[in-house]
C-alpha cells in the first residue's frame, strides 16, 4: 500500500502524458493482461513442464498492477524516487527488480511470477508496445469484466442468475464446497485436499 501511495505521483504527471484517465485505463490493462500472463505461465509449468506443485498454488492480490506501475515510471520517469513505509526511498529505475528480491526474501509466500509478470506487463506498455488506450476501450474491457464477474458468481452458486445457464464440470481432485440446509440455518461443508502451496500477488 505504501509503494500504492508513491506511484499516485502518475496522476499529477499531465505534462508527460500520464494524468488520472491514463492511471486509470492503463491499470485496467495490468490487472487483465497480468493476471492472463500468470493463467498462461502457470499452465506452461504445469502442462508443459509437469510441475505439480503449481496445480495447487492460488494466486490472489494486486501487487502485480503496483510492480507495473513501478516499472513503467522506471521507463518514462527514471529519476523519481519510490517512497517505502516513510523511511525507505530506492531510485525508481531499480525499485521493480529490487522490490521483486526484496518481496520474495521477505514474505516467502509472495508470488514471484505474479510480480514478475506486472513487470513484464509494465515493460510492454512503458516501450509502446501496448497503447492506444482510450475511454472506449476502457469501458467496453470494464464491461466485459463484469460479464464474466457474473458468470463466475453463477459458476459459484453463490448467487442464483436464473437467466445463465452454465453446464456444471467435476473435477474430483479439485476441493468441494457444499451447503446443506437444515430448517433456517445453513452449513457450510468442504472436502479439501491438502495444499502444496498459495501464493499471494
Amino acid at each position: 500500500m505504501s509503494a500504492l501511495w508513491s506511484l499516485g505521483v502518475v496522476e499529477q504527471l499531465n505534462h508527460m502524458g500520464f494524468g488520472v484517465a491514463y492511471y486509470l485505463h492503463y491499470t485496467l490493462i495490468l490487472v487483465i493482461l497480468s493476471g492472463l500472463l500468470v493463467l498462461g505461465i502457470y499452465h506452461i509449468l504445469i502442462r508443459k513442464l509437469k510441475i505439480e506443485y503449481f496445480q495447487r498454488v492460488t494466486a490472489v492480490g494486486y501487487s502485480c498492477v503496483v510492480f507495473g506501475w513501478m516499472t513503467i515510471l522506471s521507463v518514462k520517469q527514471p529519476s523519481s524516487k519510490l517512497d517505502l513505509f516513510g523511511f525507505l526511498s530506492l531510485p525508481i529505475s531499480f525499485a521493480p527488480f529490487e522490490s521483486l528480491i526484496f518481496t520474495s526474501i521477505i514474505v516467502p509466500q509472495a508470488s514471484f511470477i505474479g510480480h514478475l509478470s506486472g513487470i513484464i506487463v509494465g515493460y510492454s506498455i512503458a516501450w509502446g508496445l501496448i497503447h492506444g488506450m482510450n475511454n472506449y476501450w476502457a469501458i467496453s474491457m470494464l464491461g466485459w469484466i463484469v460479464v464474466v464477474f457474473l458468470f463466475s458468481l453463477k459458476r459459484t452458486g453463490a448467487f442464483d442468475f436464473s437467466f445463465i445457464e452454465i453446464e456444471p464440470v467435476t473435477d474430483l481432485s479439485l476441493p468441494t464446497v457444499g451447503v446443506i440446509t437444515t430448517g433456517n440455518s445453513r452449513t457450510l461443508q468442504m472436502n479439501t485436499l491438502p495444499f502444496d502451496g498459495a501464493e499471494l500477488v
